[in-house]
């Protein structure tokens, strides 16, 4: 969670970008007026679009109304792996009509989190896990909408039911944090992946190479925001504004221009999103 630092000042603007994926309710955003004002903060730094994530039911709603407060918002709705057992017969059914909304770009964030069963209470096992991804694999394929996928600690198994289903044809690896042979064999299947702040960390050797290895047409970036807040910021609160940061130390990364990544990741989410060009 984003800790007590003040937030970040607003980095130099660096234009196009879209946030790939942010949660703007877990950021403040609670109605029109502050949606906007946030996605303002963004634009003003080049960032002038976001996609806003559901991890729950409540944050699927409000994702969707975001996305038709304002036209600079996109939404992606689901239950986050860990609330898989949440997916009853009226969740599935309320989860069906909000990802068939045309603001709804994804279906997102399902997936695998191997970390917090028997850490957190009332986190859903990994059967019910993989159930929900299984489903949400469906639903996706039936819309015929991206699947953006949490993966934590789980990447045999990620991998092992996007093969046993067979994977919508876009699949988004979002806040990618696995090394480079995940990176490789994601890139292998026509995966996308998606990097946050924690590209910046410098302790995050394994990432950080796995970044470099990524071909252009399959990179997206993102804040994940309000957490992984990027270098030097870490433990201070994240908001889609401060993506540029992130940018830049990927470009360093890649030995790439920043201007140039930022055009590449823009044109990857206008194609992926199906969003109108900038």
């Amino acid at each position: 969670m984003p800790g007590k630092r003040p937030a970040p000042e607003p980095p130099a603007p660096l234009s196009p970008l879209v946030d790939a994926h942010t949660h703007l309710d877990a950021c403040g955003a609670g109605d029109a007026e502050s949606v906007a004002a946030m996605v303002d903060r963004a634009a003003a730094v080049g960032v002038g679009r976001v996609v806003t994530i559901a991890d729950d039911l409540d944050a699927a709603r409000f994702a969707v109304d975001a996305a038709h407060w304002d036209p600079r918002v996109y939404a992606a709705v689901a239950l986050h792996p860990t609330r898989a057992n949440a997916l009853d017969d009226a969740a599935r059914a309320e989860l069906e009509k909000l990802a068939a909304d045309p603001r709804v770009v994804a279906v997102g964030e399902t997936g695998l989190d191997y970390y917090w069963p028997g850490k957190l209470d009332g986190c859903a096992d990994i059967d019910d896990q993989v159930e929900g991804f299984r489903w949400h694999i469906d639903l996706a394929k039936r819309l015929g909408k991206p699947l953006m996928i949490h993966n934590r600690e789980a990447d045999h198994d990620v991998l092992a039911v996007l093969l046993d289903e067979g994977a919508p044809e876009t699949v988004i690896f979002h806040c990618f944090s696995s090394d480079a042979n995940m990176a490789l064999a994601c890139v292998a299947e026509g995966y996308l992946l998606s990097f946050s702040g924690t590209v910046s960390f410098k302790n995050a050797h394994e990432l950080r190479e796995a970044a470099t290895l990524v071909p252009d047409e399959q990179i997206l970036v993102e804040t994940d925001a309000p957490f992984l807040t990027p270098h030097p910021f870490r433990g201070a609160p994240n908001e889609p504004y401060c993506l540029p940061y992130t940018v830049r130390a990927l470009a360093e990364l890649r030995e790439q221009d920043p201007a140039a990544l930022a055009e590449i990741t823009t044109a990857n989410a206008e194609r992926v999103y199906r969003l109108p060009r900038h």
